[in-house]
């Protein structure tokens, strides 16, 4: 990991490229070379003009690192070809916010450990992805709240967070970010799905109470936050839902957190793949 966040520095010209890059935080990026160059003994890296340029030594070095890594893609694509891994690929479906935010750290890392494998992937509603495993027209797919029975290998969860207008008074100081379901529940609200089948509307259920006042159902979650952000109501969603930009949002923590669950599930198909193996053993892996 070190000498490949050296040379991605070298290719981006910043430490935050490379960072994103390799899958590692700025900081964390930041004491690696840090490391790297107490080990050495010389100073890799310079800072020019907001640019990360390589030291005269340093080139030499990242010369030495793109050889190094070279050869042990060679030494992994040789392992590879003895288990059947040379080749192929693997359909990958997920839905959106999995897709965009969970899923690249992997698939880097995928491409890394076995370069000869292709993975396509495919954005689609979750029920779509369900569908697609059944008729295994994918080898794999992001699944939400998988069944034990699945044998999935899990990526994460998030918990669901409820959203208001800024100034809400449930979003007043004295309740320290706080709501509770059934307050929630009982204030005009916009159903937001995402192309989900786990939905605000299933959690509010599943808890017993029931929606006082839907005042809009919209299927992608940047129109439900336009209308908090009016007024119109207020909604619920799974934290990596949550936009960049959230002006006139205020989020607030459930009294009694309820967390999403994805992971990923092969059709009948792609469990009899070593690609698709090989994949769900990297996830047992540390990142």
């Amino acid at each position: 990991m070190h000498w490949r966040l050296l040379v991605a520095v070298a290719d981006c010209g910043s430490i935050t490229g490379a960072a994103e890059r390799v899958n590692l935080t700025q900081s964390g990026a930041s004491q690696a070379i840090a490391a790297l160059e107490d080990m050495l003994g010389v100073r890799l890296f310079t800072r020019e003009r907001r640019q990360t340029v390589p030291t005269a030594v340093g080139l030499q070095v990242i010369d030495h690192a793109r050889a190094m890594l070279a050869a042990l893609e060679q030494i992994q694509s040789a392992a590879d070809a003895a288990k059947g891994l040379s080749g192929g690929s693997i359909r990958l479906a997920s839905f959106p916010v999995v897709l965009q935010a969970v899923l690249p750290p992997l698939l880097r890392r995928f491409r890394q450990r076995h370069p000869g494998i292709d993975v396509v992937t495919l954005e689609a509603s979750d029920e779509e992805v369900e569908a697609l495993l059944a008729a295994g027209t994918i080898d794999v797919g992001t699944v939400v709240n998988p069944s034990p029975q699945r044998n999935a290998s899990p990526l994460g969860r998030d918990p669901w967070l409820a959203v208001v207008p800024a100034g809400h008074r449930l979003a007043r100081p004295g309740r320290r970010g706080v709501v509770a379901l059934a307050e929630l529940a009982a204030e005009p609200f916009i159903l937001a799905t995402g192309g989900c089948e786990a939905t605000a509307l299933g959690i509010i259920t599943g808890a017993g109470l029931d929606l006082a006042d839907v005042r809009a159902r919209v299927r992608d979650w940047s129109s439900g936050f336009a209308l908090v952000r009016e007024g119109v109501g207020v909604t619920l969603v799974p934290e990596l839902t949550l936009p960049v930009d959230r002006r006139g949002l205020q989020v607030l923590r459930l009294a009694e957190p309820v967390h999403r669950a994805f992971g990923l599930v092969a059709s009948e198909s792609g469990a009899r793949s070593r690609a698709v193996q090989a994949l769900f053993d990297l996830l047992q892996e540390p990142a």
